[in-house]
């Protein structure tokens, strides 16, 4: 698990050097599965990671990652990691690690297996897409979930950016779908109904050094809805995109400006205010309030041992938090936020 931070970390590490973005080229498209399958690994410290988050009618929450990773030493890794929000009261957390030859693909069937079956990406991204997690570590993890419904998903041309001599790739598959099934700690099992949003991002390097804070935001309606992830260089340059749909049309939202309040964002710290989002081709702007988040977590609460725990914030040029809240959007839905970042 601590490996698996140190990668999550590096991506969020603070540069001490503007970089120039470049965005994808080409008009916007839907998904496919190639997409979808594991990318090349290009280079030596390439890392991938295919990411859920589930917010249930019961108020449990759910966030998932799947990832290849690299680690210095180690080289290649898989990293698969559950949280829990609010589960019957509680927060459990989970992570675990595997050498890469666990990871099947099978591009017939649009299916990523890991560990023989404890973990199951299954079926393009979509409707009848399911989601398989279940390990025991510290206790009995369980999630199985299928997606009764989803909006298209869509991507910027190739989903490519050139940030500085480094590539990042973004893909959004599902920015809104609905979905059941069943979630489980220990012996205690419950069926769930919900939403959910599902994207994937690789890059070339685990600290390029790319982005000082990240923001992840979903609709909890099918329309007006707006999904995505964006985030900001430490300069402030801004990457990433969202979607838009509104009866019945998805069009791919490309940000041109995050806000603070009335100021700029710059993202070097966590947001005071309400966020603001702007966007091309006539999007409709959104703004949220962010500074209640409903969650504070550190990358910190899944790492062992104080020699660990001194690595991982050398690694990240501090502590790493992730602020997750609830907040009602300009567009007149509810919205599901994430704020990833080193600790102000």
């Amino acid at each position: 698990m601590f490996a698996t931070i140190v990668v999550l970390a590096g991506l969020l590490a603070s540069s001490a050097f503007a970089v120039d973005v470049v965005p994808p080229k080409g008009a916007e498209r839907a998904l496919t599965v190639s997409d979808f399958m594991p990318h090349a690994n290009t280079t030596k410290e390439f890392n991938e990671t295919w990411s859920y988050q589930f917010v249930f009618d019961n108020g449990t929450r759910a966030f998932i990652n799947f990832s290849t990773l690299y680690i210095p030493g180690s080289g290649k890794k898989l990293g698969c990691d559950l949280g829990f929000w609010n589960f019957k009261g509680k927060t459990h957390t989970v992570g675990r690690q595997y050498p890469p030859e666990r990871m099947e693909t099978d591009k017939a069937k649009s299916t990523i297996i890991i560990k023989s079956g404890e973990y199951i990406l299954g079926n393009k991204p979509g409707k009848g897409h399911r989601v398989l997690f279940s390990t025991e570590k510290d206790g009995k993890f369980f999630l199985d979930i299928t997606f009764e419904s989803a909006v298209q998903g869509k991507v910027p041309g190739d989903g490519v950016w050139a940030i500085g001599k480094q590539k990042f790739g973004q893909y959004i598959h599902i920015p809104y779908g609905r979905v059941s099934g069943r979630i489980g700690f220990n012996e205690d099992t419950i069926a769930v109904k919900g939403y959910a949003y599902m994207d994937q991002t690789w890059q070339t390097a685990q600290a390029t050094e790319m982005a000082s804070r990240s923001i992840n935001f979903s609709t909890n309606a099918r329309e007006p809805l707006h999904a995505g992830r964006v985030s900001l260089t430490e300069d402030g340059k801004i990457f990433g995109y969202a979607i838009y749909n509104n009866a019945g049309a998805t069009k791919v939202a490309m940000p041109t400006q995050v806000k603070d309040g009335d100021s700029g964002y710059s993202g070097k710290k966590f947001p005071k205010g309400s966020l603001g989002f702007e966007f091309n081709n006539g999007i409709p702007a959104l703004s949220f309030a962010a500074n209640k988040p409903l969650q504070k977590a550190s990358l910190l609460d899944k790492v062992d041992g104080w020699f660990a725990k001194k690595a991982m914030k050398i690694a990240a040029g501090g502590e790493v938090l992730f602020y997750r809240g609830r907040s009602d959007g300009s567009n007149g839905k509810k919205i599901d936020w994430a704020i990833t970042g080193v600790k102000d």
